[in-house]
């Protein structure tokens, strides 16, 4: 089976020669590797270069495919690298020709900063990720049918079925793509645990929480415009943690007799961060990190998916780039 690796990013940088050092060495006979920055430069080895001009991610990847020669195409972010048997583990999965895509876990690399480790971590632990950890670290296998394109292969006949990404959304695209295979195709996602894919992280806490905030927003938008994949309560339920803290605030504030009560679940809800903390990273600095990260994650995410939700159009819809 031959791969086509399609990796997306606005201009040259290390990240993305880290990615093309690795997959120098994916042992793997049959692939070829696209690069589409904006503008073009030069790159040594197997990588075609195809400027792309300033358009959106969504754009770029539809524009890789008219250049691809691959039955798979297995996309990548420019910040991610991928393991030795990348491809090789993922082929198996498309004997089934129910298969679609499938989607492997973006684990954190250990090269990360202290800040970026506690980031993955974050979205690794049972309070930050919740029921998507599996995404971050390796888990069982299952059928899914929303999955991140930093480590996605669809079969090019699919996506040329459902006519490839819609290139209104950024980020969204991949929900878009994955809602069209499973819904409108009735074709299958696997969740592939042995396809893995290191990915470096947006440090704690600016960095990560502009991309929770991003994050956020896209699906509190996407509960009402595509509720098929983004309806789903584990979405809300940083928003309705939210509302109760506040609710609990102002009752306990007006009613001095439940300040106590208030004062237990908010003891109860710490501890219990702290705790996802400490089982996802094992280390006592990480844990006070990745803890803090968690409860202002959830505070994030909570006011920017209501945000959302009351949205009439997200401003890409109108001028869709990075």
């Amino acid at each position: 089976m031959k791969f086509s690796v399609v990796i997306v990013l606005k201009q040259d940088n290390p990240y993305m020669r880290e990615t093309l050092a690795a997959l120098e060495h994916v042992n793997h006979s049959d692939f070829e590797i696209l690069v589409l920055p904006d503008a073009s430069f030069t790159l040594d080895g197997r990588a075609r270069v195809i400027p792309t001009g300033t358009i959106g991610p969504a754009a770029k990847r539809d524009i890789a495919l008219s250049h691809t020669r691959g039955e798979v195409i297995a996309f990548l972010d420019d910040d991610t690298f991928p393991e030795r048997a990348w491809l090789t583990n993922a082929e198996k999965y498309f004997d089934d020709v129910r298969v679609a895509a499938i989607g492997g876990p973006a684990v954190t690399p250990p090269t990360d900063t202290v800040l970026q480790k506690a980031s993955g971590f974050v979205y690794a632990s049972l309070l930050g990720g919740g029921n998507y950890a599996y995404r971050y670290v390796p888990q069982t296998q299952r059928d899914v049918d929303d999955y991140p394109t930093c480590n996605l292969m669809v079969r090019r006949a699919v996506l040329e079925q459902v006519g490839g990404f819609d290139t209104a959304f950024w980020p969204g695209e991949d929900t878009k793509l994955c809602l069209d295979i499973t819904h409108k195709l009735g074709m299958k996602i696997v969740y592939a645990p042995d396809v893995i894919v290191n990915h470096h992280r947006r440090p704690l806490f600016a960095g990560h929480l502009r991309q929770v905030r991003n994050y956020a927003r896209h699906r509190g938008y996407f509960a009402k415009r595509f509720p098929e994949t983004s309806m789903r309560v584990s979405y809300f339920l940083p928003t309705l943690l939210l509302l109760g803290l506040w609710i609990g605030a102002t009752l306990a504030l007006a009613f001095p007799e439940l300040r106590a009560g208030y004062a237990t679940i908010i003891a109860l809800y710490a501890l219990a961060v702290s705790a996802s903390a400490w089982f996802a990273c094992k280390s006592l600095a990480l844990t006070i990190l990745t803890a803090l990260g968690i409860i202002a994650t959830h505070l994030v995410y909570g006011i920017w998916f209501v945000r959302g939700l009351l949205a009439a159009r997200l401003r890409e819809e109108l001028s869709p780039s990075f």
